[in-house]
């Protein structure tokens, strides 16, 4: 039989396939795809081997002996021979392999990657046998918080036969299931031991199932196909709580969902799917792990029919109504292609029905990406009106503050930043104020004329609060804002009657956060003390405007980037604020979906003169959950009834389609 040699085949060589994550401080790591390219850049490096077996003889072993019954194999850096296998799946630097003889434990894999540096001569339904080094690899670096995948370094790969591939585990109610809510029980690092318990915690599940076959019946999309990644449920979802009315799964404080699948991309491609598309019949693939999840590598494409989920519109404002809206335009510039526009203006026009003023993050410069000094983003913002225009909106207007070059967070040389759409046709008026000079006497004079660093305040307006400038940012040279958008304060006036609205993006919480498929149990969340941060600061400011006037109209609406019940958003609900998405039924509640996950993200909060008066707000799902927008956010919008006209709605209650 034909056999081949790699010696000295380790990862530091060479980059292995995987997903590598880019993206400036404030922005979530944003994927860019590699494959197996000989002398890029080190995404991961082996853990240390330990001296005592790494000296040892080589002894014989199978895989399951390798892989033992925890997160760090037992043999770790021990030289071990004659492994038998039967290859599964083959990628560019290496083989998946499974024993043909598992014992009898569940919670020890059958399955292993034999990395070869270069793509082996094996094809599936080989048998094997493998003389090599044990070793854990972790994708994405030693700082990443992901965990290891076990493997076999060879210096030898045997072919001693054909046979038949081992059977692939069913995934499912039929066959063995995923816990439902519990990544890991217990606390600390996973891979310095700990009770490994795979039939109540989902991260040991999958590490007793690493390097296997799996199948999936009739699976579910639970999220849209982004970055050659698609969640899914098997068996349609079947038995599955926290769904969301339109077929995704509900994230949970303390249940992270593990029953969810991830299929990646990584040995065959994956059709572009939305929330409830199906994949008819079986999805087989093997089980591996990159950057924070547990992941399925279909060795085909599978086949899929469409769900059929509608995009979403809400009902246009009527007379005595203000509308006010978020949006994120998923770092639009003029190098952003017209299609993307076009969309855009779509869910402006006719998803949000033209709101009066639209609370936009997500704007980038007129050069977009490319990090050559430009900071204006007059070019992008009047692509974007032509567009909304096209789409038979009405004439807007923009207003923002620019930012120092590289001074706001997101990729390097974009300058994204926050702002506001309105139109000035139904009764809205954007106050234009500069600052005013005399009436701040400890903000530093040369500053006045640079709003990008110059912090707006309260001030009396008439009878009621109103801003030292309009549009201005809030605390803007305040540390809790490195390496995120300034938030900003407008001051409108809607048929005579004054309202403050603040746009706002905080620190995205895929930042700095440990994944949640990590070894560290639970994951550590250090993102959201920093959303905690910004919170304090935008409600020292909202308590300013109450200290001038306790009746003042305010709004805070954007991407705030946590869930309602957080204590970021909470701190803000301590003003007085009420925020928007808690009133909605669960199955309702959720603007994001992260690989499966939804969650509520994007907030409208009203003060207490606002919230009495009759208001409807509504979550409109056309991006989160599709394929073929690259945002993961969907829009929000309010009608606040300032005619006084209607009896007030039940505060959280959704319009008719």
């Amino acid at each position: 039989m034909p056999s081949f040699s790699v010696f000295g085949a380790d990862h530091e060589a060479i980059m292995e396939f995987g997903v590598a994550y880019t993206g400036g401080p404030g922005r979530p790591r944003r994927p860019r795809m590699i494959r197996a390219l000989a002398g890029a850049a080190i995404l991961a490096v082996p853990l240390g081997v330990v001296p005592s077996i790494a000296h040892a003889a080589p002894r014989p072993a199978r895989v399951h002996d390798v892989q033992g019954a925890a997160h760090v194999s037992p043999l770790k850096g021990a030289a071990v021979v004659r492994v038998p296998g039967v290859v599964t799946a083959v990628t560019g630097t290496g083989f998946w392999m499974q024993d043909p003889k598992p014992d009898r434990r569940p919670a020890t894999s059958e399955g292993i990657f034999v990395f070869t540096r270069s793509r082996p001569s094996v094809t599936p339904g080989d048998a094997v046998q493998v003389d090599g080094r044990v070793s854990e690899f972790r994708p994405g670096g030693a700082d990443s918080g992901g965990l290891t995948r076990t493997e076999i370094g060879s210096t030898k790969v045997a072919v001693t036969g054909r046979t038949t591939v081992p059977s692939p585990v069913l995934l499912g109610p039929k066959g063995v299931r995923p816990p439902s809510s519990v990544v890991k029980s217990g606390h600390g690092d996973v891979e310095r031991g700990g009770a490994f318990d795979p039939g109540r915690n989902g991260l040991d599940f999958f590490e007793a199932l690493e390097g296997m076959q799996v199948r999936l019946e009739d699976a579910v999309a639970v999220g849209p196909t982004r970055f050659g990644e698609l969640p899914v449920l098997p068996a349609g979802g079947a038995g599955v709580g926290n769904r969301t009315g339109r077929g995704g799964i509900l994230q949970r404080d303390g249940d992270a969902n593990p029953e969810r699948i991830v299929l990646d991309d990584t040995l065959a491609p994956l059709p572009n799917l939305n929330v409830g598309d199906r994949l008819p019949g079986d999805s087989v693939g093997v089980v591996d792990y990159a950057l924070g999840h547990f992941k399925v590598l279909p060795t085909v494409t599978p086949r899929h029919t469409a769900g059929g989920l509608p995009r979403e519109a809400t009902r246009p404002q009527r007379p005595g109504e203000i509308a006010i809206a978020t949006i994120g335009l998923g770092e639009l510039s003029p190098n952003t292609p017209r299609e993307r526009f076009r969309a855009v203006a779509d869910d402006i026009v006719k998803g949000l029905a033209s709101p009066d003023l639209v609370a936009v993050d997500g704007l980038q410069d007129n050069s977009g990406r490319a990090d050559d000094g430009t900071v204006a983003a007059d070019q992008t913002v009047a692509e974007l009106i032509t567009a909304i225009s096209a789409a038979g909106g009405p004439a807007y207007e923009w207003r923002s503050v620019e930012p120092r070059d590289n001074a706001d967070g997101g990729d390097k040389g974009s300058n994204p930043r926050v702002g506001f759409l309105f139109r000035t046709d139904r009764g809205l008026t954007f106050v234009d104020r500069p600052a005013q000079t005399g009436t701040l006497p400890d903000e530093p004079p040369a500053e006045k004329s640079d709003p990008a660093v110059t912090a707006v305040r309260a001030v009396a307006q008439g009878r009621t609060a109103g801003l030292s400038r309009s549009p201005g940012r809030i605390a803007p040279r305040d540390s809790v804002w490195a390496g995120t958008r300034k938030p900003l304060a407008g001051e409108v006036t809607w048929q005579g009657e004054r309202i403050i609205v603040v746009a706002g993006e905080w620190y995205p919480s895929t930042a700095d956060d440990d994944p949640l498929f990590g070894r560290n149990q639970p994951p550590e969340q250090p993102t959201r003390w920093r959303r905690d941060a910004q919170a304090k600061v935008v409600a020292g400011f909202v308590r300013s405007v109450q200290k001038v006037d306790r009746n003042a109209n305010v709004v805070v609406a954007g991407r705030l980037n946590d869930t309602p019940e957080s204590l970021p958003v909470q701190a803000l609900a301590q003003t007085g604020l009420t925020d928007l998405p808690a009133g909605l039924p669960p199955r309702d509640r959720y603007t994001a979906v992260t690989q499966g996950n939804a969650q509520a993200l994007d907030h409208i909060m009203l003060s207490r003169s606002l919230k009495g008066r009759g208001h409807e707000f509504d979550i409109v799902h056309r991006s989160a959950e599709f394929a073929d927008r690259p945002g993961e956010h969907d829009p929000t919008i309010v009608r606040i009834d300032l005619a006084g006209e209607d009896a007030p709605r039940t505060p959280g209650s959704k319009p008719a389609r």
